[in-house]
C-alpha cells in the first residue's frame, strides 16, 4: 500500500512518467480544448507578447516585470502538467499546446538575451538551432511513425536553460553561462537520441 501511495505521489507530481502516455493525448483523439491545464497553455502562449514588449523596452534587458512573466510562463508548463494529471483532463490539444509554448518561450528568451548579450551568444544560437530542429523533426516523424516521446535528457534541459535566462535578465553571472551551456549540452544529446530513436522507428516502419 505504502508502496502504490509513493508512485501515485511522484506520478501525480510529474517524478514518474512511466507507462504510455494517457489516450486522450494521441494522434486521433478529440483535441478538447475547453479544459483547465489548456487555459494555463493559452495564459502562457498570451504572455510570450507582454514579455517581449516589457523586456525590448527595457534599455538592457534587465527589467523585474518581464523577468517575472518569464518565470510565471516558465513555470506554467509544470502547473498545467498537474492540473491535468490532478483533474484528468488529458487533451490533445494539450499535447500539441505544450510542447509548442515551451519551445516559443525559450526562443523568446534567448531572442533577448541575444539582443543584450546577457549570455554567450554561441550558446543561444546553438540553442535556437536546437529547439527549430527538434521541431522539425518532431512534425517528420509524426508523419512517418507517430508522436515522438520526450526523453529524460530533453526535459532536464529545459530546467538549466530557463533558469539561465531568467537569472541573466536580473544580473550578471558567469554562472548562467555555464547553467545555460549545461542545458544546451544535455539538450543536443537529447536531441541525437531523438534522431537515433527516429531512424530506428522509420526502419522499422
Amino acid at each position: 500500500m505504502r508502496k502504490g501511495r509513493r508512485k501515485g505521489f511522484r506520478r501525480q507530481f510529474g517524478l514518474d512518467r512511466s507507462g504510455p502516455p494517457p489516450r486522450q493525448t494521441r494522434p486521433g483523439q478529440p483535441l478538447r480544448p475547453w479544459t483547465i491545464p489548456n487555459a494555463v497553455g493559452y495564459i502562457r502562449l498570451a504572455g510570450l507578447p507582454v514579455f517581449l514588449f516589457l523586456a525590448f523596452s527595457s534599455g538592457d534587458g534587465r527589467d523585474p516585470w518581464a523577468a517575472a512573466i518569464f518565470w510565471l510562463i516558465a513555470v506554467g508548463d509544470y502547473v498545467d502538467g498537474f492540473l491535468a494529471r490532478a483533474t484528468g483532463q488529458y487533451s490533445r490539444m494539450g499535447a500539441i499546446l505544450d510542447p509548442i509554448v515551451d519551445r516559443l518561450t525559450i526562443l523568446c528568451g534567448a531572442a533577448v538575451c541575444w539582443h543584450f548579450e546577457l549570455l554567450p551568444r554561441w550558446a543561444l544560437g546553438v540553442l535556437a538551432a536546437r529547439e527549430v530542429f527538434t521541431a522539425v523533426l518532431a512534425q517528420i516523424y509524426l508523419r512517418r511513425v507517430g508522436e515522438l516521446d520526450i526523453n529524460w535528457l530533453g526535459r532536464i534541459a529545459v530546467a538549466p536553460v530557463m533558469a539561465s535566462i531568467f537569472f541573466a535578465m536580473i544580473s550578471a553571472s558567469p554562472v548562467w553561462d555555464v547553467m545555460l551551456i549545461v542545458g544546451v549540452v544535455l539538450g543536443v544529446l537529447g536531441t541525437i537520441a531523438y534522431v537515433r530513436t527516429g531512424l530506428r522507428e522509420l526502419a522499422t516502419a
